[in-house]
């Protein structure tokens, strides 16, 4: 079988069936831009929780009285309170924050707007102890045994934020896996309907093939590669588009969020990481849709 032959047979059923080609390359572009994008979510998710792994902290906040009362932490109550954080196992750093320390940070966070300083004087900030875990999902053990302790206004800590944080990028990406299931299911149809038409309009010359001798996969290749070549097209337009909404999105409107430290950042790795997944969903996708609909709808 000569390859040159096959090729011009795949350009010619692709150009005769070119509205149809354009629709399925374009629901393929749209479904694995979907699916790339659910899949590069799922690397910021995974990405933000290392980020955040150093920086979650558990914040014990004393009570007003004692914060004022005992502000370098010498007295018998805020001495109990330390002695307990640096014998638990599951702290591995706590650091005592005073009153003065906790207004200085206030004054440098909103050193910017007047009114909010305006409105904070140094007693009214708490006192507190701000404690890295070796766990930070062990929260509720420290939870526990500080709450309600002599001197101890309430256990804090940024779980309740982050897990809003993760559900939120969870959402959206198994919200894009789930619309990319659909646009492949349309792409699936797609595909089995040109091969359909592409052997429907060939159909004398491929009974003519059988006539001569030609096997049943030499005259189903040329269709099968059609599809292919068509579902590769259509990935290769969805990497484009990722890299778009990387340049015009991510990069511009989200780009304060993540210069901040909120979210990880989305780098050209990550791109480069989904796009073989892509590439081989989009040829794979092609291949097996034109093989059943040769195999069961089509007689050549």
């Amino acid at each position: 079988m000569r390859a040159g032959y096959v090729f011009s047979e795949v350009l010619t059923g692709l150009r005769r069936n070119i509205t149809m080609t354009i629709a399925m390359i374009l629901t393929t572009a749209i479904s694995l831009g979907l699916l790339g994008g659910g899949l590069i979510v799922a690397r910021l998710t995974q990405a933000t929780q290392v980020l955040y792994g150093d920086k979650v902290e558990v914040i014990i906040y004393l009570t007003t009285d004692q914060s004022s009362k005992d502000p370098d932490c010498r007295d018998a109550v805020c001495q109990a309170i330390q002695t307990a954080l640096q014998k638990n196992a599951e702290v591995e750093l706590s650091t005592y924050q005073t009153q003065a320390d906790a207004f200085n940070e206030y004054k440098t966070r909103f050193a910017g707007q007047p009114e909010m300083l305006a409105i904070v004087q140094q007693d009214a900030l708490p006192a507190s102890f701000h404690v890295k875990l070796q766990d930070p999902q062990r929260f509720k053990v420290i939870a526990q045994e500080f709450t309600g302790l002599p001197g101890v206004e309430q256990v804090n800590d940024q779980s309740d934020f982050l897990n809003k944080l993760f559900g939120l990028l969870n959402s959206v990406r198994n919200i894009a896996i789930i619309v990319a299931l659909i646009q492949a299911f349309a792409a699936l149809l797609l595909i089995s309907n040109m091969v359909q038409i592409a052997a429907y309009t060939r159909r004398t010359e491929t009974a003519i093939m059988r006539l001569v001798g030609a096997s049943r996969w030499r005259t189903q290749l040329p269709f099968m590669i059609e599809a292919v070549v068509a579902g590769v097209i259509g990935a290769v337009l969805s990497i484009g588009l990722l890299i778009v909404a990387k340049v015009t999105f991510v990069d511009k409107l989200l780009g304060s969020v993540i210069n901040s430290g909120v979210l990880a950042p989305l780098s050209a790795a990550d791109l480069v990481a989904v796009s073989p997944w892509l590439l081989l969903t989009g040829a794979g996708l092609a291949a097996v849709s034109a093989y059943v609909t040769l195999r069961l709808y089509v007689r050549i």
